[in-house]
C-alpha cells in the first residue's frame, strides 16, 4: 500500500511520501515513492505515486525519455501545472492499457494515481491529483492537500489543522503526524519516509528529508503526538448526565 500527502499553503508545498511497497508477513520491501524532476531553471516538478509499481516505473520512464528526446510535449516545454497534469494523465493511461486484457492476467490490476506538485514560471506554486483514468482535481483554497493511498487514518488531522495561512513549518509537523498515525494503523504503510518542503517562488527542491523508522527526531514526534494526545483527552469536560439526554433502554 502507499500513503502519500501533498499541501498547498501560501508559503509553499510540502510533499510526504512513505516507500512500502509490500507487507507481506515474510516479505517486506520498500521503494521510493517521490521523484524529482531535472527540468528547466523556470520550473519545478516533483511527482508522487501510488498504484501498481511497474505501471508508475514505466510512466516515469516515458516522462524521462520524452525530456531527453525534447518531444513537442514533456515537462520542459508545458507552459502550467494543468497541462503538465493533463500530459501526466495521457502517459499513465497509455501504460495503463498496455497492461489490460492480457490473457492469463484477468486479476492483474495496472491502475496506479499521482500527484503533481511543483510551480512553473510566474504560475503559482499548486498540486494536482491525476487519476488512473487520467482526469484530475487541484488544489484550492478550501482544499489545502490532497492525499493518495491509505488516507483515512492521517486526513482528521489534516482537515483540522491545514489552512492556506498556516506556516510551512507547522505545515510540515501536521504532515508528518499524519503519515506517523497512517505508519501506526496500517503496516501495510511504513518508512523510510521522504519530506520535501518547496518554498514559493525559491525554485529550489533542496529542502529534502528522509526519515527511518528508528529515526531520532520521528522517535520524538511520535511521543510528543502521543503524550499531547493524552493530555487533551484528561482535559475534556467531564460527561456528566445533565448534558445528555437520558433515554431508556430496552433490552
Amino acid at each position: 500500500m502507499t500513503y502519500c500527502i501533498a499541501a498547498s499553503i501560501d508559503e509553499g508545498l510540502i510533499l510526504v511520501s512513505d516507500s512500502r511497497t509490500n507487507a507481506g508477513i515474510d516479505n517486506v520491501s520498500t521503494h521510493g515513492k517521490m521523484h524529482a524532476f531535472d527540468t528547466r531553471n523556470d520550473r519545478k516538478i516533483v511527482l508522487l505515486s501510488a498504484g501498481n509499481l511497474a505501471t508508475t516505473q514505466a510512466v516515469l520512464e516515458q516522462l524521462h525519455r520524452d525530456k531527453i528526446k525534447d518531444a513537442e510535449v514533456n515537462f520542459n516545454t508545458v507552459e502550467c501545472l494543468s497541462e503538465a497534469a493533463d500530459y501526466l494523465g495521457h502517459i499513465s493511461v497509455e501504460k495503463q492499457n498496455q497492461h489490460k486484457n492480457i490473457e492469463g492476467q484477468s486479476a492483474f490490476n495496472p491502475s496506479a494515481t499521482f500527484i503533481l506538485a511543483g510551480q512553473i514560471g510566474n504560475e503559482p506554486h499548486g498540486a494536482y491529483m491525476v487519476y488512473a483514468e487520467g482526469n484530475c482535481i487541484t488544489t484550492s483554497a478550501n482544499t489545502t492537500f490532497l492525499q493518495i493511498g491509505e488516507s483515512k487514518y492521517g486526513k482528521p488531522i489534516l482537515d483540522r489543522f491545514l489552512k492556506l495561512d498556516t506556516s510551512i513549518d507547522e505545515a510540515a509537523r501536521c504532515c508528518l503526524v499524519s503519515m506517523d498515525s497512517t505508519i501506526r494503523s496500517n503496516a501495510s504503510v511504513g518508512p523510510p519516509v521522504e519530506m520535501l518542503i518547496y518554498r514559493a517562488n525559491s525554485f529550489s527542491l533542496d529542502d529534502y528529508y528522509c526519515f527511518d523508522d528508528d529515526n531520532d527526531y520521528m522517535l520524538q514526534l511520535r511521543r510528543n503526538w502521543e503524550n499531547k494526545l493524552r493530555e487533551a483527552i484528561r482535559a475534556l469536560p467531564p460527561l456528566e448526565r445533565s448534558y445528555v439526554k437520558r433515554m431508556r433502554i430496552n433490552l
